[in-house]
């Protein structure tokens, strides 16, 4: 569950639901609000600690898919699934990645690698299983034993031990909002009130003009990036046929993934400063290219080719984009920077399949 942005269940259900117009929602929804909490995610990291807001995220998660098996509408799964378990795996997520930041300051990028590769093992293994599973137990069982994933999650996050200050505390001699001294203890209430907003919604990152660049450029490059996932299955099934190869796809980009986060990761240390961004900029590059190729392939071996060289370059964007936060902003704002940073992801990233699947629709009409 490392990784946006990579919880596999969640991908497979998507995957699922994407071919009927009202389901396909539910799991946009759970994608997307793992997305858009991610700044309020940052303020609840600030104010109360990785280990807390993981638990915590962890457990409502737990909830969401839980009570989901007892959903009968469509209206409580949007809620159950859609909301709880959203935003459940948005507050147990990016702590995670705020984390690592705490133990590993000269080898950032290979832990990162190893934490995200354990969601690859993951993205192989249980859309299998779920896909032999779902069959004979039925959905509302296959939610139940998700569940447990979730809680077991929610007991590992308890070894979260921060070794650093929390990134609102200001600093000696700054006054609430983390500038100069001033006049705010003697203010008004509202005064006081609003200095406490920005203090727990620091926007001070975004006076980072290299940040601030990188970050509406990711949001942007991300359009899309689910888009070849989501709509895999109906493309070898038009291409090729049958989708009864298509375990073979998703075990190969899942296992070049995991091996690309942990490759990149280790690149990523090796490379000072900044200029990590040029090897994101590169896999973001390969990635357009790959999904250009993707139609081009006459045979299901050159499908195969593309998603191997396709999931290279997904492990490098994953497991490199905390360590150009930190990099960035510095160890004690990076869990804002990450944060408005997923936040930013959320509209373009959710937004592109159903847009890739009405672009699809328009053609064929």
């Amino acid at each position: 569950t490392e990784g946006p942005y990579v919880n596999p269940d969640l991908v497979f259900f998507y995957k699922i639901w994407i071919n009927t117009h009202l389901l396909a929602w539910v799991g946009a929804l759970a994608m997307g609000m793992i997305f858009f909490c991610s700044p309020v995610v940052s303020m609840f990291t600030d104010h109360f600690g990785c280990r807390k807001t993981a638990v915590c995220g962890a457990f409502v998660a737990f909830l969401g898919l839980l009570t989901s098996s007892f959903a009968t509408t469509l209206g409580l799964r949007y809620f159950t699934y859609g909301i709880l378990f959203g935003c459940g795996s948005s507050f147990a997520f990016q702590p995670s990645l705020v984390i690592l930041g705490h133990y590993f300051r000269q080898r950032l990028g290979l832990a990162n690698g190893v934490v995200t590769a354990g969601s690859s093992l993951f993205s192989m293994g249980l859309p299998v299983l779920l896909k032999k599973v779902v069959g004979p137990l039925g959905l509302p069982r296959t939610f139940q034993i998700l569940s447990i994933f979730m809680l077991v999650q929610s007991l590992l996050a308890l070894t979260f031990k921060p070794l650093m200050p929390s990134g609102m505390c200001p600093m000696p001699g700054m006054g609430m909002d983390g500038g100069p001294p001033s006049s705010l203890e003697s203010a008004s209430r509202w005064q006081k009130g609003l200095a406490k907003i920005r203090k727990y919604f620091n926007v001070r990152v975004f006076g980072v003009l290299t940040y601030r660049v990188w970050a509406f450029g990711v949001a942007t490059a991300v359009l899309g990036y689910f888009v070849p996932y989501v709509h895999l299955m109906n493309f070898v099934k038009e291409q090729f046929g049958d989708t009864q190869r298509e375990w073979v796809l998703l075990v190969c980009i899942g296992a070049s993934s995991g091996v690309g986060r942990l490759l990149f990761g280790k690149i990523g240390d090796l490379i000072p400063g900044v200029k990590k961004i040029y090897m994101q900029v590169a896999s973001f590059i390969l990635l357009g290219l790959m999904s250009m190729m993707i139609p081009q392939c006459a045979v299901f071996e050159g499908l195969v080719v593309v998603f191997v060289l396709m999931g290279l370059c997904d492990g490098c964007f994953i497991t490199i984009m905390a360590p150009i936060a930190f990099e960035l902003v510095g160890p004690m704002q990076a869990s804002q920077a990450i944060g408005y940073l997923l936040g930013l992801m959320a509209i373009p990233m959710t937004a592109g399949p159903p847009i890739a699947g009405e672009v699809l629709k328009k053609n064929i009409c």
